[in-house]
């Protein structure tokens, strides 16, 4: 079938995108889905810094390549093989499709999947296969989802099969920004009734985590960005404290107003500066934890000392340290039980034909999360 989805040709093309165009709007052939796979109707699409660092050369991939990997759609037909999931179903596409075989999906693990990240890398679905192609060129995907399309075939494993009353437009973002942000709380830091946080960056993925430490019970939640916009956006969603990362004190602020420093401090920015602040702003005794994707040559230095006469822990989370098939139903739930007020963070609908301008907001830090609505 031919499809319209946003492709990226080309790396690093500079800013405002609305001139540069670096997404083109083009039509692909898309095969029918293998074993194992299953082909979608995309409904909605969201933006994240992840397809950004893709565009801006921050994150490398090959090319040409179908971007998008936070979405939500209807399946429309399954490959064989596939017996659990059919058509009508609706579903929040994960864009780490888990193996359940590897060493560390075996361990409980499936964010880690080996070869997910494999077929992550190469820009191909989990079975290496691609089913995109521009007029016999084949096409990579983006995480094996490549969403910004009005049809994707994606492996079984990149599905979670939800309640087909939840908006879809409101259902894409569980598959990234919430399951990222909630799940660095929830799963990877494991915070606890009555600590004290705070969060570093404060987009999508960030002001999910603020949602996830207000449903953990934390007593206190420092925001922090350098917008003074996100910083009172963040204040309405639960945040206790902002404080404003320019400011040359920040890291002491934190320190102040938490009584000599946080029990957990997240790194959302993907900054070296930013995870700098929040380990800095980290309690003896305390834990940073950074789920932000910084330029993979940045290097980030400490004193190794604290690590040993503070007991410090420093911790990444890569997809929330999830586990979808059971996160993705269980934070549903809690939207649902008015526990985890995810609409708040949907502040732009966009067409595809306007993803280029769309990034340009996102680059620039206006608005918290854009999706493009498919009809």
């Amino acid at each position: 079938m031919r499809v319209k989805a946003a492709v990226l040709r080309q790396i690093g093309l500079p800013p405002p995108y609305a001139a540069s165009k670096p997404l083109e709007i083009a039509e692909l052939d898309l095969s029918s889905p293998g074993r194992g796979e299953v082909l979608v109707g995309i409904k909605a699409a969201g933006l994240c810094h992840s397809d950004l660092s893709v565009i801006d050369g921050s994150r490398p991939r090959p090319t040409p390549m179908a971007l998008g990997h936070e979405a939500a759609g209807i399946v429309e037909a399954v490959g064989e093989g596939v017996t659990d999931l059919e058509a009508g179903d609706h579903v929040v596409l994960v864009f780490v499709p888990s193996c359940g075989r590897c060493g560390p999906c075996a361990a409980g693990r499936p964010a880690l999947c080996e070869p997910g990240a494999k077929a992550n890398g190469a820009g191909t679905l989990l079975s290496g296969e691609r089913r995109l192609a521009f007029h016999a060129e084949p096409v990579n995907h983006h995480l094996g989802v490549s969403a910004f399309a009005e049809h994707a075939v994606v492996a079984r494993e990149s599905c979670v099969k939800i309640d087909p009353n939840l908006p879809l437009e409101l259902a894409a973002l569980f598959g990234c920004a919430v399951l990222t942000g909630v799940g660095a709380v929830v799963n990877t830091a494991k915070v606890e009734p009555g600590q004290s946080v705070a969060v570093v960056g404060l987009g999508g993925v960030g002001l999910s985590a603020v949602l996830g430490a207000r449903l953990a019970g934390a007593r206190q939640i420092v925001a922090v960005d350098l917008s003074d916009d996100k910083l009172a956006f963040a204040v309405k969603l639960g945040a206790t404290d902002a404080v404003n990362a320019a400011a040359p004190d920040a890291a002491d602020q934190i320190r102040r107003i938490s009584g000599g420093g946080v029990d957990v401090a997240f790194d959302m920015a993907g900054a070296v500066a930013a995870l700098e602040l929040a380990y800095a702003a980290t309690a003896r005794g305390g834990t940073t934890v950074t789920a932000g994707l910084p330029r993979p040559d940045s290097r980030f230095s400490l004193a190794p000392v604290t690590m040993v006469a503070e007991e410090r822990t420093l911790k990444g989370s890569y997809i929330g340290s999830a586990i979808p098939l059971r996160d993705v139903p269980r934070y549903v739930a809690l939207f649902r039980a008015g526990r985890l007020p995810v609409d708040k963070l949907l502040t732009h609908r966009l067409k595809l034909d306007d993803i280029n301008e769309g990034f340009d907001r996102l680059r620039e830090g206006i608005g918290v999360r854009q999706v493009v609505v498919f009809e």
